[in-house]
């Protein structure tokens, strides 16, 4: 028996086009409800005691359009939730959007000087939130509609966004008990503040470029008996110090011993103080201390007790000293002291060295570091943990923030994938220094301090009219911190926070480890007293066909919603899973996303195919299988177990691939060959008992693919009989099950 084209379902007639069917099939999904596990379990899909799976969406930023690192996420994050749906868990997928403020005031501060040639200063705090809350809403929109386009089954009942009011309760909840706690303080201290976007910024938001720089070694004047080097001379008319290492027997005799001169125009005074830390092999083992233009030099003078200023640098990046230097930019008066040692032969070297720049994500700009008022977290201070369900701290501890940080990983509360970023994240929590989660920004989570006078109160209400709130706003690394749970409704204690917290599994970048990863392990810790998740899966970058870092510049770009238009989305989704595995980067090129929907056109045609040979079957028989049909069967269940282990341990590179071969040169190239003449035989029994062996192939080879390809698995399986499923939806259907050899 061979294919007939009265057999064939109409929908068969022609190729596979996924532009057909997406938008339809994922209405289909989002109406039926199932996205919701509530809905699961109210149509007995899911029983009421099933275990929980819950995933949290990494938020993209409300600053534009998704791409290819986004799709990536997508993909991964629904092979895990579809594929544990299917496996009757209680099944959550949590949606939502990231304020992402420094980006997004940022990109529409640059809009209205484009637009308008208008400040937000000159629109005035209100007017200006307005127009950032109107762009942050469009984009939002947009970015929503993205993602359902990836075939994203997220409960979009649950949606939630970093500044809606659930999680501006939460944020201010959470500030207000840190800071009763003694963990949020006020203080002046060095922080990395951007000339260009006029607030201070994260270490994790400064990107180190590498750049020439010339070396300077000089004397302050002809009198001072030591020589220290720079690559930025403009700021040694701050020294109050010059540091040596306390057994360095060339100054031994200047240790203690105060010098006074003017160096540039600028009176200045330093003292030769000792400190251990100074290197006497680097340079001329002398170190010149800028206290308020540094953080190493700001804890060399706090150790040696002696005054932290004067500042000579403003927030404009430029000179507040007077003389010669007086209101230069900061390349400008590097120049300017630089022709003034060699004028005064007190230039003793000059060489060309490669040094890290610091510079702001965000705007670009150079950081300089300032001694500025800030609001902080401090890491190391000690606190009772009333609750905890973390191993390694007991409830009623006292603890610090790095300790619970690093308990939660070194007790095997949570596990990395890839194991290797373990290390990376010890290492960082060793180095962590207090985090300043203040922003001189207006878009963002206000911080809930209140002035008057000289008083100061901290609470989410206002005090009363004659009070005064701080201007300033929270680091948005502070309220996405609070994801996981705040996304479940606390501080409310709801049943939705019962159930599914610590989330499953955390799916995000390994490049935001650190500003992530690590602060919602901190606040979760701290808040809860549990970790956030159980896993941390970390994908790579996607890079170009040639390995390089996508972007506008080398016009290298894959937008995922064109891909998407031309191939489908499952084709785009499977591009980004195969090759893929944890933590490593993965070359994409559009080749790649058109040989997958290749793929779509074999499973369509496949699916025809046995469709069409099976339609006549009456499945009230018990086929007679032959040693070949058994062993048919006990491939695929090997080919089952395959891809479920592969998917419980993460690998889902490997499950993509174990499908993919097992359908196209095992189901494909070889059963289905094999398979015409034995329908088109006369032998009834043999017949009977291979289309039976056909329709256990499609249907477990349709429940296999669909976390990876549900759009076109979804299309097929609604156009099957209904006596070959076991749901009206592919989406809920069973998993399979198999037997072990």
């Amino acid at each position: 028996m061979s294919e007939q084209n009265n057999n064939i379902p109409e929908l068969f007639l022609a190729p596979y086009n996924p532009d057909d069917h997406e938008d339809n099939l994922y209405a289909l999904w989002n109406d039926s409800g199932y996205f919701n596990p509530d809905n699961c379990i109210k149509d007995d899909i899911t029983a009421p005691d099933a275990e929980p799976f819950s995933i949290v969406l990494p938020p993209p930023n409300v600053t534009g359009t998704l791409h290819m690192g986004h799709a990536a996420m997508l993909a991964i994050e629904d092979i895990l939730v579809r594929y544990n749906r299917m496996q009757g868990k209680r099944t959550l997928w949590i949606p939502g959007t990231d304020s992402a403020a420094i980006a997004t005031q940022s990109k529409v501060e640059k809009i209205l000087l484009k637009t308008e040639k208008k400040s937000r200063h000159d629109l005035g705090r209100d007017e200006f939130l307005k127009r950032v809350n109107e762009f942050a809403e469009d984009s939002k929109n947009s970015i929503i509609n993205q993602t359902k386009k990836m075939g994203s089954s997220l409960d979009w009942s649950r949606y939630a966004f970093t500044l809606d009011e659930p999680r501006y309760h939460a944020v201010m909840t959470a500030f207000v008990n840190m800071y009763n706690d003694g963990l949020i303080y006020r203080a002046d201290r060095i922080v990395n503040w951007d000339p260009k976007g006029q607030t201070t910024i994260s270490d994790d938001e400064v990107n180190y470029e590498e750049r020439q720089a010339a070396l300077y070694t000089f004397k302050y004047s002809k009198d001072f008996p030591i020589s220290v080097a720079t690559t930025r001379p403009e700021t040694k008319v701050g020294d109050t110090a010059v540091a040596v290492h306390p057994d360095d027997a060339r100054y031994q005799a200047y240790i203690g011993k105060t010098y006074d001169f003017t160096f540039c125009d600028v009176p200045v005074s330093v003292t030769v103080i000792a400190d251990k830390e100074v290197d006497p092999e680097f340079g001329t083992g002398a170190v010149g201390v800028t206290p308020a233009h540094s953080k190493i030099d700001w804890d060399i003078a706090d150790r040696a007790g002696i005054t932290r200023r004067p500042q000579v640098i403003n927030e404009y990046a430029k000179m507040t000293v007077g003389g010669r230097l007086s209101n230069l930019k900061v390349e400008a008066a590097r120049e300017e002291v630089v022709t003034w040692l060699r004028a005064e032969g007190l230039l003793e070297k000059e060489e060309t060295v490669t040094q890290n720049i610091s510079t702001a994500e965000r705007s670009g700009g150079i950081i300089e570091p300032l001694p500025k008022l800030q609001w902080w977290i401090n890491v190391n201070k000690k606190f009772t943990l009333k609750h905890s369900e973390i191993s390694g701290i007991a409830s009623g501890s006292e603890v610090t923030l790095k300790e619970l940080m690093i308990a939660a990983v070194a007790h095997e509360n949570i596990d990395i994938f890839p194991e290797r970023f373990k290390r990376v994240y010890f290492n960082w929590i060793e180095n962590l220094n207090d985090w300043c989660i203040s922003r001189q920004i207006w878009y963002g989570h206000r911080i809930p301090v209140w002035f008057r006078g000289g008083e100061l109160k901290v609470q989410i209400e206002s005090p009363g009219a004659d009070w005064v709130q701080e201007s300033d706003t929270l680091d948005t690394w502070f309220s996405s911190g609070l994801w996981t749970f705040s996304t479940l409704g606390w501080p409310n204690e709801t049943d939705d926070l019962k159930t599914y917290h610590p989330t499953t599994v955390l799916e995000t970048g390994y490049d935001i480890v650190f500003f992530w990863v690590a602060r919602m392990i901190l606040m979760s810790g701290y808040h809860l007293g549990q970790v956030p998740f159980k896993n941390v899966y970390l994908h790579g970058l996607v890079r170009d066909g040639k390995g390089r870092k996508m972007s506008k510049s080398l016009d290298n770009t894959i937008d995922p919603l064109d891909m998407i238009k031309l191939y489908g989305a499952d084709a785009t989704r499977l591009s980004l899973i195969i090759g893929a595995a944890p933590g490593n980067d993965m070359p994409l090129s559009e080749d790649k996303v058109r040989a997958y929907k290749k793929f779509a056109n074999k499973i369509w045609n496949i699916s025809r195919f046995v469709l069409t040979n099976i339609v006549d079957a009456d499945w009230n028989q018990t086929p007679k299988l032959s040693e070949r049909d058994d062993e048919i069967l006990q491939d695929l269940q090997d080919n089952v177990a395959k891809v479920t282990t592969d998917i419980e341990k993460f690998s889902l590179y490997l499950a993509g691939e174990n499908a993919y071969h097992y359908i196209w040169h095992e189901l494909a190239d070889k059963i289905l060959e094999e398979s015409k003449p034995i329908l088109s035989g006369d032998n009834a029994d043999a017949k009977f008992a291979r289309q039976y062996v056909l329709k256990e192939c499609l249907v477990t080879s349709l429940k296999l693919l669909h976390p990876f390809m549900p759009f076109v698995t979804e299309t097929i399986w609604q156009h099957a009989p209904a006596s070959l499923k076991d749901s009206s939806l592919l989406m809920v259907a069973k998993w399979p099950s198999y037997t072990k050899r």
